[in-house]
């Protein structure tokens, strides 16, 4: 939420959400059907802690003002560094009401503006999406958010023309991952912000070991697709898609400001404790000359 309002408040940008989405989720909660995602590129060391402590005035700001609509945030492990942050809607319309509530406030907008200046002078660059979630396309999307630490994000660019073979593609994958248990994903198009024909793979993921188990699940689904499925499989995806790429993110909780429900159901993740810090020391007295 935190630069959502700075810049729509700021520049009535309808278009310029810039926190990454968070929904109250629970057990097998499905993904929101809106999600507006920001990407804010740090500055060569700027990221880190110094970032977090910017973006800690946001998350202060909106517990103050008991805001209710919260955001997630992910930090790059692959890639240029940089933060995502999210926010979900039911649709555009709840989108609307929110930024006209929080035109109300005027207290917080001053707030989140100064926030906005001091986190931008740690930035190289920041944009904004804002993506449809697309259930025909995702398997098993519902998942325990809370309870999830990273997010394999994969981006795929389709050629003019070929949306009805990509959902074909997509639906192979569907088919051929079916019957593996432990295999999901939720399937967004962008609809603002990106190149057109541009779809979001989201992988939500509790432990780096799934990447592991990753490498196990594709040689089962090659073996499901058989020998003729994959090269049918590899003439649609090269008929289909111009580019793509997937990059790892982990949660970071001290960036985001998630609901009450998220912390209860992990309060040692999601509200960490704040570092202790060493008492200062007393100056030594200059030795007598």
């Amino acid at each position: 939420m935190k630069r959502m309002i700075g810049l729509l408040l700021g520049t009535c940008l309808i278009a310029g959400c810039a926190v990454v989405a968070a929904q109250e989720h629970s057990e097998g909660t499905m993904p929101p059907k809106i999600l507006s995602v920001t990407r804010e590129w740090t500055k060569p060391g700027k990221n880190g802690p110094s970032h977090e402590k910017t973006e800690s005035a946001f998350v202060q700001a909106l517990t103050r003002a008991k805001w209710p609509t919260h955001y997630l945030a992910a930090e790059s492990l692959s890639g240029k560094p940089r933060a995502l942050f999210f926010i979900a809607y039911d649709s555009f319309d709840a989108w609307e009401k929110d930024m006209k509530s929080a035109e109300k406030d005027r207290a917080l907008t001053a707030e989140l503006d100064r926030a906005n200046v001091a986190d931008g002078d740690l930035l190289s660059d920041v944009d904004q999406a804002v993506m449809v979630f697309r259930e025909d396309l995702s398997l098993r999307p519902g998942v325990d958010i809370p309870h999830m630490r990273y997010f394999e994000i994969s981006r795929f660019h389709v050629k003019q023309g070929h949306d009805k073979d990509w959902e074909a593609l997509a639906k192979m994958y569907q088919s051929g991952f079916e019957k593996i248990s432990d295999v999901h994903w939720a399937m967004y198009q962008v609809q603002y912000g990106r190149e057109d024909g541009t779809y979001i793979l989201f992988n939500p993921m509790k432990t780096a070991a799934e990447i592991d188990s990753g490498f196990g699940n594709w040689m089962k689904f090659s073996a499901a697709m058989g020998e003729d499925g994959m090269k049918k499989l590899a003439e649609l995806t090269a008929a289909t898609v111009d580019s793509s790429e997937s990059n790892l993110f982990i949660f970071n909780p001290r960036m985001s400001y998630v609901s009450e429900d998220w912390i209860k159901a992990d309060p040692e993740f999601w509200k960490p404790k704040p570092a202790a810090t060493e008492p200062a020391k007393p100056a030594k007295k200059p030795a007598a000359q």
